[in-house]
């Protein structure tokens, strides 16, 4: 459970990254440049991925390693 929290958080962060980047223009080329809306929903992202990281290390691990 532990592994695939951090797995989904740092893609969370990544994914947000791109779209944050794309929605402030900073990243050129997509549907999704230049729109605020993006900017948000990647921002939303990179937060939802750094909480459950800091909740997979706070974790006990569980199950085989």
């Amino acid at each position: 459970m532990r592994r695939a929290a951090n797995v989904l958080g740092v893609v969370l962060v990544l994914v947000g990254c791109i779209w944050f980047f794309q929605g402030i223009g900073v990243l050129p080329g997509s549907y999704m440049s230049g729109q605020s809306r993006w900017a948000v929903n990647g921002g939303i992202a990179i937060a939802v991925g750094v909480v459950l990281l800091v909740v997979a290390r706070r974790m006990t691990g569980s199950g085989p390693r």
